[in-house]
């Protein structure tokens, strides 16, 4: 359960981000955002390969 809760951090570290792009229109907190996106993602694509390879495992 440790990679749900990196993602659960990760995405709670980015509201104040979501925030002050949103409601604010803080162009600097637009990159952040984007930015921890980016690391969403790339830590769900490694999550999707562990379980893909788990399940072939056994």
């Amino acid at each position: 359960m440790s990679r749900f809760s990196e993602i659960k951090d990760l995405v709670s570290a980015m509201e104040a981000d979501f925030e002050k792009f949103y409601e604010k229109n803080n162009q600097a907190a637009g990159t952040r955002v984007r930015k921890g996106m980016q690391d969403l993602k790339n830590i769900a694509q490694e999550i999707r390969k562990e379980v893909q390879d788990m399940k072939n495992a056994g």
